[in-house]
C-alpha cells in the first residue's frame, strides 16, 4: 500500500458545521471537504490528511480570514484532540448543535419537527467527571497522553481543561506513582494501554489502568488523592481498553453522587452521566412528561434514571452495572432484570412506559419489533447519538406522534451532543 502523500490546499472557504464536528467544504477537484480547526464562513489553508475516492479530510494549517466567532483555545496544543470545540463562542456551539440536531432528523425523512431549545449548563470547562487518558514515554519518564487528531502521533498532556480538577490532581499523582514503580519493576509506556478516572460531586476519584502484560503492581502505592485503584490486563490485539482479567485492587473503586435527591452509587467501571448538572436537567423533562403509568428502563445502567421516574424493572446486561444497579435499588420498588434489552422483550407491554438511553448503535432491531407489536403508550427516548435516534424513531412512526423533542449540551467544547424525543401511540 502505498503511503498517502500530505498535500496542502489554499485559500478555502468553510461551510457550516457538520455531524462529526468538522467543517464542510469543497475542494478544488470537487470532492467533499471536511475540515477541523476551521469555523463557517473562515478562509483557510488546509493540511489534507486523508484523500479518499468521495471526500477529503483535513486540518487548518493557516487562517486567512477569521471568523467574529472565533476564540482562542486554552489548551492551544491539544484541544484538537479532546475539545475541538473550544475555538467558538458558547452562542455559536449551541447554535450549531441545534442546527445539527434538526438536520439529522430532517434528513432520516422526519420533515419539519422542531426542537425546543437546545440546554446548557453553566459549565464549559471543569464538567467532566471521567476521564480516559494513554501513556507516552521518553527520556524523563512515563506521561500521560492523547493521540493528536488526524495522525499517529501523542500529545503529552498535564491535566485537562475539561476535567473536573480533582481529576487533574489525582492524574498527577497517579503517574508520579507509575514513575516511581517504574524504578523498581521493569516497566514502559508501551505496556500501558489506557487508564481511567472518575469523580463524584465531592471530590472522591477511583481509577482503573488497563496494562498489556502482566506487570507486578504489588509495591503500588495509592496516592491519597485516589480512593481507589484497579489494574485490569486488557488483550493487547484489541485496541479498546476492555478488561480481560483482574489484577490488582487497592482502595474502594465506588463513589456516590445524589441525583434528583436519589442516592447513586456506580464504580470506576459503570456506565454513569459524565454530566450530572445537564442530566438532571434532561431527567426534569423526562419526569414532567411522564404520563402516570408503569414505567420500564430498557439500557438502565447502574438504573439512574428508572430509579428517579420510579421504573418497575430496570433492565441491564454489563454484569458491573448490574451490581451496583441492585444496590441502587434497594429500598425502591424497582426489580433489576440481568439480561440484554432483546432477551427482555416480554417486560415491554402495551400499558407500560417504555425509557430508552441505548448505546450509540441505537436499539437492536428486536426491541423495534417489540414496540411495534405491542405498541407502549409513552417511549421516552435519550441518546447520545441523533443519527442511530432519528433512524429509530423514523421506523416507529406509523404508530407514534413526537409530543417533545429537545437537544442537551451534556458535552460543551466538544461536537458530542445529547437528545431527548418523547413519543405517545397514536
Amino acid at each position: 500500500m502505498s503511503k498517502f502523500k500530505e498535500v496542502i490546499l489554499y485559500d478555502i472557504t468553510l461551510g457550516k458545521l457538520v455531524h462529526g464536528g468538522q467543517a464542510l467544504a469543497k475542494a478544488p477537484d470537487g470532492r467533499m471537504l471536511l475540515v477541523w480547526g476551521g469555523l463557517p464562513r473562515e478562509e483557510v489553508d488546509i493540511r489534507v490528511t486523508k484523500s479518499r475516492k468521495d471526500y477529503l479530510e483535513g486540518v487548518v494549517s493557516k487562517i486567512l480570514l477569521s471568523s467574529k466567532d472565533r476564540i482562542e483555545p486554552l489548551e492551544p496544543n491539544s484541544y484538537l484532540s479532546t475539545s475541538p470545540w473550544q475555538i467558538m463562542k458558547f452562542e455559536l456551539e449551541n447554535k450549531a448543535k441545534q442546527g445539527i440536531l434538526e438536520e439529522t432528523f430532517d434528513r432520516a425523512g422526519l420533515k419539519g419537527l422542531s426542537f425546543k431549545s437546545f440546554v446548557f449548563g453553566e459549565q464549559q470547562f471543569g464538567y467532566r467527571n471521567k476521564m480516559e487518558i494513554g501513556f507516552w514515554g521518553d527520556e524523563n519518564g512515563i506521561h500521560l497522553a492523547h493521540y493528536i487528531r488526524a495522525t499517529h502521533g501523542k500529545q503529552i498532556v498535564v491535566g485537562s481543561k475539561l476535567a473536573n480538577n480533582n481529576i487533574n490532581n489525582a492524574s498527577a499523582d497517579f503517574i508520579k506513582q507509575i514513575n516511581k514503580l517504574s524504578q523498581t519493576v521493569p516497566l514502559r509506556a508501551g505496556d500501558l494501554k489506557t487508564v481511567v478516572f472518575r469523580c463524584s460531586r465531592a471530590g472522591a476519584v477511583v481509577s482503573a489502568l488497563f496494562i498489556k502484560k502482566d506487570i507486578d503492581f504489588s509495591s503500588f502505592e495509592l496516592p491519597n488523592s485516589l480512593k481507589g485503584l484497579v489494574v485490569y490486563y486488557s488483550n493487547p490485539k484489541s485496541l479498546a481498553s476492555i478488561p480481560t482479567k483482574k489484577l490488582y485492587s487497592f482502595g474502594d473503586i465506588k463513589i456516590s453522587d445524589t441525583v434528583m435527591d436519589n442516592n447513586i452509587t456506580y464504580d470506576v467501571m459503570s456506565f454513569f452521566q459524565v454530566n450530572v448538572s445537564v442530566f438532571e436537567k434532561a431527567l426534569e423533562q423526562m419526569k414532567n412528561f411522564k404520563k402516570e403509568l408503569p414505567s420500564i428502563d430498557m439500557y438502565s445502567g447502574v438504573g439512574t434514571i428508572g430509579i428517579v421516574l420510579g421504573s418497575s424493572e430496570l433492565v441491564e446486561s454489563e454484569e458491573s452495572n448490574v451490581i451496583m444497579a441492585k444496590l441502587n435499588a434497594k429500598g425502591s420498588l424497582s426489580k433489576v432484570v440481568h439480561l440484554n434489552s432483546e432477551e427482555a422483550l416480554d417486560y415491554v407491554t402495551k400499558d407500560k412506559i417504555l425509557i430508552l438511553d441505548p448505546p450509540r448503535a441505537g436499539l437492536h432491531k428486536k426491541i423495534i419489533d417489540r414496540i411495534a407489536e405491542v405498541q407502549p403508550a409513552q417511549i421516552m427516548y435519550l441518546s447520545c447519538n441523533p443519527s442511530t435516534q432519528a433512524r429509530d424513531v423514523k421506523l416507529l412512526e406509523d404508530y407514534y406522534k413526537i409530543t417533545h423533542a429537545q437537544g442537551f449540551n451534556f458535552f460543551p467544547r466538544t461536537p458530542h451532543i445529547e437528545s431527548l424525543v418523547i413519543l405517545e401511540r397514536k
